[in-house]
């Protein structure tokens, strides 16, 4: 006899009662996975390791960090440079796990919440639909799962596995998650999730993130390699106040996709109904290395429980983007971190990380 039970689908995580908390919220700790691929920062891969350290020890002053390293040799150079920089070691947990690259935002675990509980979301990482080697960074919410002895679900549309990056998802905590069209719902760049459209797409966060209301800006700040992340573009700082990337000058190839991005976030409604507040948040000059142009953003910063750390780009507006942020978070400090080489991979200081609500 055939056993019923290979009929029954597994529940969603919010069908358990399960969503994604606000990155505001208290964490437990951050994970951030070492740098070793030098072709991530061909030319500057030396410095990043030291870009890493003061990143950690801002953060670890209020948290602590799961750090995926390879082996002894990944371990040792970064005690050797956490201990210089000040770190307390006794709040880096180690964690032994091959990886091809080190933009954990994107292939670390995922955390959902119910109450005192939390639990794992695999959302499947395959390169951004880009890159070839990702099948070392798309174990690891497997290993965290196992590690931190949480449940771990496996996020799935139609059937197969559904795709998606936290660095594509932005949400308040509260039910309200935005994110572009330009990276997930492009009919032929960089597609994570073909035969998927608009309806299932959305179907799928819902289950498995727990929130109730989608919203989508338009496209990224040029040089994005991940096809329109949202994280250089809009971020939340609180349930109903998000910020805005906007470029002021006109002859600028970013001004227009990023004035299309305000022309939408009119028509954004929360969850509960009401209109968020909007703040401008200013786009640094462009950013140039061996001709090509770097996708550095303000709004890619980071909220620990320490603080809030905030790429910089030796640009007069680095201080105007502090002092905004400085004034919405009453709660910790705005720091600055020097992101010039860092952003030569495509990316700063939200796509190292991923927190673990606690």
């Amino acid at each position: 006899m055939i056993s019923e039970k290979k009929n029954v689908k597994a529940a969603t995580p919010a069908e358990l009662g399960f969503h994604f908390p606000a990155e505001w919220e208290k964490h437990e700790a951050t994970w951030l996975g070492w740098p070793h691929n030098a072709s991530d920062w061909p030319g500057k891969f030396e410095i990043i390791p030291w870009v890493y350290g003061e990143m950690v020890r801002k953060i670890s002053e209020g948290e602590n960090i799961y750090l995926l390293v390879r082996g002894k040799s990944d371990e040792n150079l970064a005690r050797k440079i956490f201990k210089s920089v000040g770190v307390n070691l006794r709040r880096i947990k180690f964690v032994t796990h091959p990886t091809n690259r080190g933009w954990t935002r994107d292939t670390g675990p995922i955390f959902v919440k119910r109450r005192n509980e939390t639990a794992i979301v695999h959302f499947h990482f395959n390169g951004w639909a880009k890159y070839g080697n990702w099948r070392k960074d798309t174990k690891v919410p497997k290993t965290a799962a196992k590690l931190l002895r949480k449940k771990l679900f496996h996020a799935e549309s139609n059937g197969k596995p559904f795709v998606i990056e936290g660095g594509g998802i932005e949400l308040n905590g509260r039910g309200t998650l935005i994110s572009t069209e330009e990276c997930y719902l492009h009919p032929k760049i960089q597609v994570r999730n073909p035969r998927l459209g608009k309806k299932e797409i959305e179907t799928a966060l819902k289950n498995y993130l727990g929130v109730k209301n989608i919203f989508w800006l338009a496209k990224g700040p040029k040089g994005d390699d991940t096809h329109g992340h949202i994280d250089d573009i809009c971020r939340f700082v609180n349930p109903k106040t998000l910020l805005l990337v906007r470029e002021k000058n006109s002859r600028d190839e970013n001004y227009k996709p990023l004035e299309e991005n305000w022309e939408r976030i009119g028509d954004l409604r929360l969850e509960d109904g009401s209109k968020p507040e909007v703040i401008e948040l200013p786009m640094p000059a462009p950013l140039y290395f061996d001709g090509v142009r770097l996708p550095a953003s303000y709004a890619n910063f980071y909220i620990c429980n320490a603080a809030v750390i905030v790429p910089t780009f030796n640009d007069p507006n680095d201080r105007i983007a502090l002092g905004i942020l400085g004034e919405l978070f009453h709660d910790r400090p705005v720091m600055g971190i020097h992101a010039v080489d860092l952003v030569w991979g495509f990316g700063s200081l939200h796509c190292l990380t991923q927190q673990q609500p606690s």
